[in-house]
């Protein structure tokens, strides 16, 4: 999986733009968010997400810690643990 290659922190934009295959569409869906600046710096809440890993982000998202969830790397999504 290209997304692959992007895992770690500071890898925001890069991840995104794998994901989605184009990366004017990565700045356009990370400013919806409100993730990017309109001149394309991150704010404050796309600087916190830069700095999280792959399985931050996927814990942050699924609103879970690594205490009540497991990781999966090869899908990148959380499962609750039972």
């Amino acid at each position: 999986m290209e997304t692959q290659r992007f895992m770690g922190s500071g890898q925001l934009v890069n991840r995104l733009t794998a994901q989605v295959g184009d990366k004017g569409f990565a700045m356009a869906l990370l400013k919806k968010r409100g993730d990017m600046k309109a001149d394309g710096s991150l704010t404050a809440k796309g600087e916190a997400r830069n700095r999280m890993t792959a399985e931050g982000r996927a814990m942050d998202r699924a609103g879970e810690t690594s205490a009540s969830a497991t990781y999966s790397e090869e899908t990148n999504r959380v499962t609750k643990n039972k």
